[in-house]
């Protein structure tokens, strides 16, 4: 039986994890000496409220390979084929705990950690995918060959409503950071490589968020495409955003949801990603 597990630097509707049979292992977030799980023993409401009280960003850290084996031991039968699909390796050592993992179970389970190279909702429609062929009597090979596919087709922009948790979490410089925000300055970044890169900055929250729907347009064009938006405590902004991209955009498939914990710690209120997968 194929298992399909993801880890909680990515977005997974609850429909979808219920729908298509996928786990998330958590994310672990530190605060001061105590260490949570994401979505199990912390919840986003308890997250921001513990950075109110305190001022401070929780760090957060990637599963152990410790931590791999548990939840692969926990949600898999011994002879089950295990497909993790992980945040980007270059952003995060998630990636290398699900090698270490499958080193240490091989012969129990066969375990193969994809590297999406992406985060967020990305993650979470690769997840889908490989799920919907399985279903349709696709081999493994077939379903990381379209993996590979989606990983090298997608794209992922981002904006930040200010630099303000970006400098908090060392996500940039104090100095650049606190002059981005008294100037009002809006950064326009996108994933490439698997790194995350600024590319542009704009004077106005208006102008970046035409601006990620204008930059989906340009990598994509007309093709017809999956589009997830992702906000961070801003769903009305988040609902605007879909709409200009199903304005602009040949959109067949959508869906909005909430930044997962692990990616709000760095990046804060406001900011809004967008994600953009060609569907053939």
């Amino acid at each position: 039986m194929l298992r399909i597990i993801t880890d909680g630097a990515g977005n997974l509707k609850k429909s979808w994890a219920e729908e298509y049979d996928i786990q998330t292992i958590p994310v672990n977030i530190h605060v001061g000496d105590k260490i949570y799980l994401q979505d199990v023993e912390l919840s986003m409401d308890e997250f921001f409220a513990k950075v109110e009280e305190s001022r401070k960003i929780p760090k957060t850290s990637q599963p152990t390979p410790y931590q791999f084996v548990e939840f692969i031991k926990a949600n898999a039968q011994p002879g089950d084929t295990v497909l993790s699909i992980t945040v980007t390796s270059k952003l995060s050592g998630t990636y290398v705990s699900a090698v270490a993992a499958s080193r240490e179970l091989e012969g129990e389970y066969k375990i193969v950690p994809f590297d999406s190279a992406t985060g967020s909702v990305g993650m979470g429609y690769m997840c889908k995918v490989a799920r919907e062929m399985d279903r349709a009597g696709k081999s493994l090979d077939e379903i990381l060959e379209k993996l590979a596919w989606l990983r090298d087709n997608g794209v992922l922009i981002f904006t930040l409503d200010n630099l303000e948790y970006a400098r908090m979490s060392g996500r940039a410089g104090a100095v650049s950071a606190a002059l981005a925000t008294m100037l009002n300055i809006k950064p326009i970044g996108m994933l490439i490589d698997g790194l995350l890169k600024i590319t542009e900055k704009v004077r106005t929250r208006k102008a970046a968020l035409n601006r990620i729907v204008e930059l989906a347009n340009e990598k994509i064009g007309s093709k017809p495409i999956f589009l997830g938006v992702l906000h961070c405590r801003d769903p009305k902004v988040g609902a605007e955003v879909l709409e200009m991209g199903k304005k602009i955009l040949n959109v067949k498939e959508e869906m909005m949801d909430e930044l997962s914990i692990s990616l709000a710690a760095n990046f804060g209120p406001g900011t809004v990603v967008l994600i953009a997968f060609p569907l053939e």
